[in-house]
């Protein structure tokens, strides 16, 4: 392999991998919550399945980054995506037989769960397969094109749904995940085998101490960028997951058929707006700079109170709609666009043999507070009645703070970047 090639044979392979795994995963991350709000009516039940699927995948996060560490990065992705078709498959054919709220409860867990211990082995083979000067091009790219992805896997999972029901998206989600499988198996990935002396449950505990060691010690100011970036999963990222099916389906007056429609559609304009952080990102990834964060994340807050007027002074359901929409696809865009950046900078701050280890517990620290918004916005929804607008002016205003309060942390990260 030729690290100083632009793009090597084998990270085109990863990208092509993760273009067809995520696009099978987000048609089933649409269609499966989805599902189980028109069956039950619920925001309550629907935000507390949602919320415990999270759970598992936050622990898996740094067993995730252990393995990632210590068995090649392939055979981690090739394994997992198979485990992916396995368990959708056999979602299929105990639909139907089984009381639906266990059965997707059970398959939500372990979907999540395996793209836990997925996804620090993407996230770590970049540093191996892409020099260091291209190195937030290449985590751009990875987001870019993963990201068209999941901006046409709801658009398309939408049409599906509304048109045919849950069943085909069962069959396309399944080819997905085996073709993403058996490209990965063509990839040539750089390992060295860790040596151990002692047991896998003794190493495993003392990678995890390491991690967080140099999280907490080594590299203090990396857990509190981590901890901003969790904020925005809890008070922006969740609001819109939970609030914009609910609302769609269930306030704005739309029809049941054209709801879901709609609602695929968003999830498209959500795609779309990771897409253009993705692009920004690239373009840009020699001018961009940490210490713009903070107001990367009131721009954020911002995009949500634009949300909460119009669900109180605009009186069109297809206005209402619009504006949700875009607001929420122009948080992600934002969004993208800082998780690119932080995670550029902690491959950079971190050592080598720690990337994957790290990597993990950054994201799940940045993703522990998902469980959580999920959980209080689908109460709030369920509860909230025609105060609508109310959960998007809290979230802006406590996002704005942040971003205030944020100032200096970047600045640091900034400028220890810099000095590498």
């Amino acid at each position: 392999m030729n690290k100083t090639a632009r793009f090597s044979r084998d990270f085109i392979l990863v990208v092509m991998g993760q273009i067809i795994s995520i696009f099978g995963n987000q048609i089933l991350r649409y269609a499966l919550p989805l599902y189980l709000l028109n069956q039950t009516g619920s925001p309550a039940l629907f935000g507390s399945i949602l919320a415990i699927s999270f759970v598992p995948m936050l622990f898996l996060f740094p067993i995730g980054g252990i393995i990632a560490d210590r068995v090649n990065k392939r055979n981690v992705m090739v394994i997992l995506d198979f485990s992916m078709a396995v368990l959708i498959f056999l979602f299929y054919l105990l639909s139907g037989r089984v009381d639906i709220v266990p059965l997707m409860a059970v398959t939500m867990i372990l979907l999540y769960g395996i793209q836990g211990a997925y996804q620090p082995a993407v996230q770590a083979s970049v540093p191996l397969l892409v020099n260091k000067e291209r190195l937030m091009q290449g985590n751009s790219i990875v987001n870019l094109i993963t990201s068209l992805a999941s901006m046409i896997g709801p658009v398309i999972g939408g049409l599906l749904y509304s048109m045919v029901g849950l069943t085909p998206i069962l069959y396309v989600s399944v080819v997905c995940f085996f073709a993403a499988a058996t490209m990965e198996l063509f990839i040539r990935m750089p390992f060295e085998k860790a040596e151990s002396s002692t047991n896998m449950f003794v190493t495993a505990w003392g990678d995890l101490k390491e991690s967080f060691g140099f999280l907490f010690k080594t590299r203090p100011v990396l857990w509190k960028i981590s901890v901003i970036f969790a904020s925005i999963n809890l008070f922006l990222t969740s609001l819109v997951l939970i609030g914009l099916p609910v609302l769609v389906t269930q306030h704005l007056g739309f029809a049941p058929e054209m709801a879901n429609r709609l609602y695929g559609y968003a999830q498209g304009i959500i795609g779309g707006g990771a897409v253009l952080g993705g692009l920004i990102a690239g373009v840009l990834s020699k001018k961009l700079k940490l210490k713009a964060s903070p107001l990367i994340i009131i721009a954020c807050a911002c995009s949500m109170l634009v949300g909460g007027l119009a669900l109180q002074f605009v009186r069109s359901s297809i206005g209402i709609y619009l504006v949700l929409a875009i607001g929420g696809g122009i948080l992600v865009a934002l969004s993208t666009l800082l998780q690119i950046q932080v995670m550029t900078s902690i491959q950079i701050l971190t050592p080598q043999h720690l990337i994957g280890k790290v990597i993990s517990c950054v994201i799940c620290i940045c993703m522990c507070t998902n469980p959580l918004g999920n959980f209080i916005y689908g109460i709030v929804f369920e509860q909230i009645g025609k105060l609508t607008y109310f959960p998007y002016y809290g979230a802006g205003v406590l996002m704005i703070g942040v971003g205030i309060f944020s100032r200096r942390i970047f600045s640091g990260v900034d400028q220890m970047v810099a000095g590498k």
